[in-house]
């Protein structure tokens, strides 16, 4: 099992097998973000929280449409039941210890927004002989860049002084995401050969 992806073909591109499973798992946790994000907006913006939501919205939604156009596919049946446990993990889940319904549901996707950003590094796993001109190489990177920027806005949210009361919540609930992302993107890289104990997610 090798800690990139490869073998390259001759002109440094990924197996299109491979683009597809990684690419189906990225648009699976970014469409998800995008769609609870675009459910958590208001019909009229009247604070500034409000503007950074759907500024999340929209970079969510290039995201999956980057991948969706830069991506090589190939028919892949594994994808069925594999898009069925991802999207099953996606699911909004409220997080005990908060009064407040809305505010659970908003760390919920908070964490899972900075378990997505934070612990998926997908461009770390191309070789460095892969072709930087190709779509899906420069597309990783790409996605890779934005949600570093991204997850400067679930820092902000999730150390704010309104959750500092339910500080031990908010950790136990980022600790539970990151571990169901790292976990499912850890299986998927291994079921295409992939090794990311080094490279493909942050312990």
């Amino acid at each position: 099992m090798s800690a990139f992806f490869g073998p390259l073909d001759a002109n440094g591109r990924v197996p299109a097998r491979q683009q597809t499973r990684v690419a189906s798992f990225l648009i699976s946790a970014h469409g998800a973000l995008a769609r609870r994000f675009a459910l958590a907006l208001p019909l009229r913006l009247e604070s500034a929280w409000q503007t950074e939501l759907n500024a999340q919205f929209y970079n969510e939604s290039e995201i999956v449409s980057l991948l969706l156009r830069a991506t090589s596919w190939t028919p892949d049946l594994a994808l069925g039941y594999l898009a069925t446990a991802w999207e099953t993990t996606w699911f909004p889940a409220a997080v005990d210890g908060f009064p407040d319904q809305s505010l659970a549901l908003a760390v919920d996707l908070a964490t899972f927004a900075h378990a997505v950003h934070a612990g998926i590094r997908p461009a770390a796993l191309l070789p460095v002989e892969a072709n930087a001109n190709d779509p899906f190489v420069m597309a990783l990177r790409r996605v890779e860049f934005e949600s570093g920027r991204l997850l400067q806005a679930q820092i902000i949210f999730l150390k704010g002084e309104s959750l500092v009361p339910f500080r031990d919540a908010v950790s136990s609930a980022l600790e539970r995401r990151h571990a169901e992302v790292r976990k499912l993107w850890r299986e998927m890289l291994a079921s295409i050969d992939i090794s990311s104990d080094e490279n493909g997610a942050k312990s």
